[in-house]
């Protein structure tokens, strides 16, 4: 089974692709010669990859059926000369060995091409890359490919080894280097799986590939003819097929922007049918329904009275939780959370005209001190009068843009308070969830249930969270195989906890902030932590203003739960931890991240996450966990998955900085299970970097 609330790589591209008709799309006319997914997903003819990347940030899922595979895939194309993605492959004639019914093998793989030169007048655009690394390795190969356009045609032609060059066209010319080329390790990596047998790319048989895609005079629809490097008469698990002819010939029919069918007749005696979901996660977005800026109005003599109005209105169109206004001499502040615009520079233009509509005229300064959960992390400063000429004239808007001042160093506030609330409260949401397994020795298992999911607010620093589900629906009397594991069961029994109970208490826990100086945050929890554990912990964060760098330490108690999900404990008890450094690189909008420390299991070890932020808001990442449990991890060798981490606001068309994540991971196992805490001090401390602050200023204020 998978991690607690785990997505299924179906719902999620039918969640994107549902959302599409009500987002704006950036580049939806860009031509689809040379785009297309292949057979395998990714880019490329039917069996074989090409050069060609996607847009930045393109994602697709894929299916096809070829006699005797079932593929589904989903890739993505995180930097301009990169793509990468996985795929599952489903074996209709070949049994899975761990299964405990009539169940069809299904072989996991993920995919790697890197551009090395893009396409000009003269040369081809040229790419290389993996197939099927880090798994099993039934279908491994790797590839040189080219790809040469003219007018409508675009040509493929690329050398590829292993399952890409089984037809064994010449001897591999890199054995002429090295004779380590010339023959190849079989096709599995590993006996678990998981890691990558670096002593195999690029050695064995090696043979053409390519083909010719066509677009036609009709827009929608593409023909393609396709040169196999494969033979099929290496099939892995001595599963060998038929092959009339190396020509395949297909077509590809574009629906919609996002929907695109496929079919072809290959190996001379096999149909092919296929079917694509595509977006671009870089320019997703929606055009808004929120309340518009209130007029300018001219400055009052004296201050409104009307606190309680001023504070409903900041909150309502300015987006701002307030929790006081202060005045000191000239100045005003305002001290509160921004609850609404993903921008603070869109709370801070429609606040600056609610304070100028509010405030007596020996106002001439507009403070910011941005909070959240209680933790104060960075202020912004606006001369009140070039606030209110850029707003009346674009003439004005270089002055006041390059007049606002921004910094983290904050001093204890001072001067008279205007108005003052503490956040304090009842919030809650009903949602469906949905947590399932694929790709286990069980088949398809899935529990649907109804979530409930509460905060009360006790103050600026201190909440209560409890979630609560209910099933609605499962089919989980089908989980049966449970995978060995010489490690304490911290994760593994994750079936029995979806299956014991058709109502339980996710989580229920308590959480308090404090800052504990300019740079230092820390944060205390405890309770009912996550389905499988209960405890208490804590985290501290050094993190400098608006640097690149940060680091975190987190350390918790914890004990296992009982499977029904009440307050009951189970005998298994550990302290686990981690150690984080932090750092947001100049390059691509990239984060990284690298944790060292102890897992649930007791397995000392690091993770490795990079990620990386479009334009839109979305995060796309992925992570990999390897720890000193060595043989007794079992099958998979290490932790790995990816990660989509998606701004409501992207899909709705009012404005919100709530976000949803959605992750994937090929296999659940013990060794290097984390703690799937609530909430961290570096998400919390967002604002503590500036981020595309200037950038969402000038497009406001335009």
């Amino acid at each position: 089974m998978t991690r607690p609330r785990p997505p299924h790589l179906v719902p999620l591209a039918l969640a994107i692709t549902l959302a599409l008709p009500y987002a704006v799309l950036g580049d939806s006319n860009h031509t689809r010669l040379g785009q297309g997914q292949g057979d395998f997903g990714g880019v490329g003819l039917m069996q074989t990859p090409s050069a060609r990347m996607t847009p930045l940030g393109s994602f697709a899922f894929s299916m096809s059926r070829t006699e005797p595979y079932r593929r589904y895939s989903v890739f993505f194309q995180p930097t301009e000369w990169l793509e990468t993605g996985f795929r599952y492959v489903e074996v209709e004639n070949r049994r899975y060995l761990a299964a405990t019914g009539d169940r069809n093998n299904l072989d996991k793989g993920i995919d790697i091409k890197l551009r090395l030169r893009e396409e000009s007048r003269h040369w081809p655009q040229i790419a290389v890359g993996a197939r099927d690394i880090g798994g099993t390795g039934l279908f491994a190969g790797e590839y040189l490919v080219a790809n040469k356009r003219w007018h409508d045609v675009d040509v493929t032609l690329g050398i590829g080894w292993g399952y890409l060059g089984n037809q064994e066209d010449f001897t591999n010319p890199l054995a002429r280097l090295n004779e380590r080329f010339q023959d190849r390790s079989g096709f599995s990596s590993g006996g678990d799986g998981g890691s990558v047998n670096l002593g195999s790319l690029f050695s064995g048989r090696s043979a053409l590939f390519g083909g010719i895609e066509y677009q036609t005079p009709w827009e929608p629809l593409v023909l393609q003819v396709e040169l196999e490097g494969n033979d099929y008469q290496h099939e892995p698990q001595r599963n060998h097929q038929e092959q009339s002819s190396r020509l395949n010939y297909g077509a590809r029919l574009r629906l919609t922007d996002n929907i695109e069918l496929r079919a072809g007749w290959q190996r001379g005696n096999t149909a092919m049918l296929g079917i694509s979901l595509s977006t671009n996660l870089a320019t997703l977005s929606q055009a808004k329904r929120d309340p518009s800026p209130v007029a300018l109005e001219p400055a009052p003599a004296n201050h409104s009275a009307d606190w309680p109005a001023l504070q409903r209105a900041l909150d309502e169109n300015a987006g701002i939780a307030v929790y006081r206004l202060r005045q000191n001499g000239t100045n005003v502040t305002v001290e509160g959370e921004p609850n609404r615009y993903r921008a603070l520079a869109e709370s801070e233009q429609r606040a600056g005209r609610l304070l100028h509509n509010h405030l007596g005229s020996e106002v001439k300064t507009f403070r910011f001190r941005w909070h959240e959960r209680g933790m104060a992390l960075r202020e912004s400063v606006h001369d009140r009068a070039a606030m209110v000429a850029a707003a009346t004239s674009s003439a004005d808007f270089t002055q006041h843009h390059h007049g606002i001042y921004a910094h983290g160093a904050l001093r204890p506030a001072e001067g008279k308070v205007l108005h003052e609330t503490t956040p304090r409260g009842l919030t809650y949401s009903l949602q469906p969830q949905l947590e399932q397994n694929f790709g286990g020795p069980d088949g398809y298992l899935y529990r649907l249930s109804a979530s409930l999911d509460g905060e009360y607010r006790l103050g600026a620093n201190d909440w209560l969270t409890a979630t609560l589900s209910y099933t609605l629906d499962d089919n989980l009397d089908k989980y049966r195989y449970i995978g060995p594991s010489d490690l304490p069961r911290v994760r593994t029994h994750i079936g029995d906890y979806l299956a014991e109970t058709d109502i339980g208490i996710s989580t229920l826990q308590y959480t308090h902030t404090s800052r504990l100086g300019n740079d230092w945050y820390a944060m205390g929890y405890g309770g009912l932590l996550e389905t499988m554990f209960a405890g208490a912990g804590g985290e501290l964060l050094y993190r400098p203003f608006n640097s690149d760098v940060a680091l975190g330490l987190d350390i918790n108690w914890v004990r296992q739960r009982e499977f029904d999900q009440r307050f009951d404990l189970r005998d298994y008890s550990t302290w686990t931890g981690h150690v984080t450094g932090y750092w947001q690189t100049d390059y691509e909008d990239v984060l990284a991240k690298v944790s060292v420390g102890r897992y649930l299991a007791g397995d000392l070890g690091l993770t490795f996450d990079v990620s990386r932020e479009f334009d839109s808001g979305i995060r796309l990442g992925g992570w990999a966990t390897f720890t000193d449990a060595g043989d007794a991890f079992g099958e998979g060798s290490f932790d790995k998955g990816i990660y989509l981490s998606l701004p409501l606001d992207a899909f709705f068309v009012h404005s919100t900085r709530q976000r949803a994540q959605v992750a994937w991971s090929p296999l659940t196992r013990d060794g290097g299970a984390r703690l799937a805490r609530r909430a961290t001090l570096y998400d919390l401390t967002e604002e503590r970097s500036m981020g595309r602050y200037w950038e969402d200023h000038a497009n406001t204020m335009r």
